[in-house]
């Protein structure tokens, strides 16, 4: 029977959501790994009882951690995350040097191919890659030593690596975004790398039109259409046509164009959802009210969909890494808000459902569904 596991990631522990086709009922375990800081959980596209979470922690510092049996048990994966070589510097917000450090693991993406091999994106700005499970990491050392990388500046939350797409149809082909520096392009398994921001445009820069420096909040896209990108930046909803080559606006009627996620239709590959909020300073809806935002067109015109969700004196925000779909027909959408609810739509956006309430603050939901 088909079934449904959503991957909470929290600010004080992780949680499992599982649920039959229908959606409608939901069993809650967890908190697992309790008080700690889950910055994403994720499963493996292969082996669905294969999880992995990042567990991060200011005392004891940053953890992986590995479940064969779908969240029942848990056991640390490798943790030793090692710059190759001698790191350098990059430059503060000031423009000063600072050293390159390592802080912790905002996204773990695994292999489409292999059920060993895992990505991870971590602060500041590097991508790491383990091929056993995730038991040892390298660094795949030549994005962070890229030739522009000691002019990358550190967004409001870090300078990290928070989103790492494969190409489903040529698995040597990634793309990964950095908060501040942008998104990137690698067409050999992520040993060389490239900027790919033409068009992006950012206020505050010493150059608005330069290809690397850009607040890139999320990127997505659909497996059948590959170099479809679709974009979520600090300011602006964007999409590229030509695998990140060239980006254009598609903000259009949205209330706000600022805002983190960013998600794809699983069946309708010009169906795409965001989540506005007010401004890079109010991180709350526009006027309280809750509400994701759908296109069917690709972008320029969007859609409110509010059924379900609080319409007054609602002033949560959700992060870049807690929306996601599953693969039903009608597509389910989730999402996780920092006022510690998770929200699902069994019918494409048109309803919502809490299907928890009162978690901690939530930094990511993915979606597994199951067979």
């Amino acid at each position: 029977m088909t079934a449904v596991r959503v991957l909470v990631g929290t600010q004080k522990g992780g949680f499992v959501l599982t649920s039959d086709g229908y959606r409608t009922e939901w069993d809650v375990s967890g908190p697992h790994f309790g008080g700690w800081e889950i910055y994403h959980m994720v499963g493996s596209a292969i082996d669905p009882m294969r999880l992995y979470a990042s567990q991060s922690s200011g005392w004891f510092g940053q953890v992986v951690q590995r479940s064969d049996d779908g969240g029942v048990s848990w056991q640390p994966a490798g943790s030793q995350f090692a710059y190759e070589g001698t790191p350098g510097t990059h430059q503060w917000y000031d423009g000063t040097p600072h050293p390159w450090e390592f802080a912790r693991v905002w996204h773990l993406e695994p292999s489409l191919t292999d059920p060993d091999m895992l990505f991870a994106g971590a602060e500041d700005a590097s991508l790491f890659k383990s091929t056993d499970g995730a038991a040892t990491w390298s660094e795949l050392a030549g994005l962070r030593t890229h030739d522009s990388g000691p002019n990358w500046q550190p967004g409001a939350g870090g300078m990290c690596v928070h989103t790492i797409l494969v190409d489903p149809t040529n698995t040597d082909r990634l793309h990964v975004a950095i908060s501040a520096a942008g998104v990137f392009r690698s067409d050999d398994g992520g040993e060389t790398w490239r900027p790919a921001n033409r068009g992006l445009r950012s206020e505050g820069i010493p150059d608005d039109d330069a290809e690397v420096g850009h607040c890139v909040h999320r990127i997505a896209r659909h497996p059948a259409r590959p170099d479809v990108l679709f974009m979520q930046k600090h300011w602006d909803v964007m999409r590229s046509d030509d695998s990140g080559d060239s980006w254009r606006e598609i903000s259009g009627d949205l209330p706000s164009d600022f805002g983190f996620p960013i998600a794809v239709h699983a069946h309708e590959p010009d169906t795409v959802f965001v989540v506005p909020i007010t401004s890079d300073s109010e991180h709350y809806p526009p006027e309280g009210k809750l509400r994701v935002y759908r296109s069917r067109t690709g972008g320029d015109e969007w859609e409110p969909l509010t059924g379900g969700l609080p319409q007054r004196d609602c002033y949560v925000n959700v992060l870049r890494d807690a929306m996601a779909t599953d693969s039903l027909d009608p597509c389910g959408i989730y999402f996780g808000t920092t006022g510690g609810q998770v929200y699902a739509s069994p019918d494409g956006g048109d309803s919502w459902d809490p299907i928890v309430r009162d978690l901690p603050r939530v930094l990511s939901v993915e979606v597994q569904t199951l067979q």
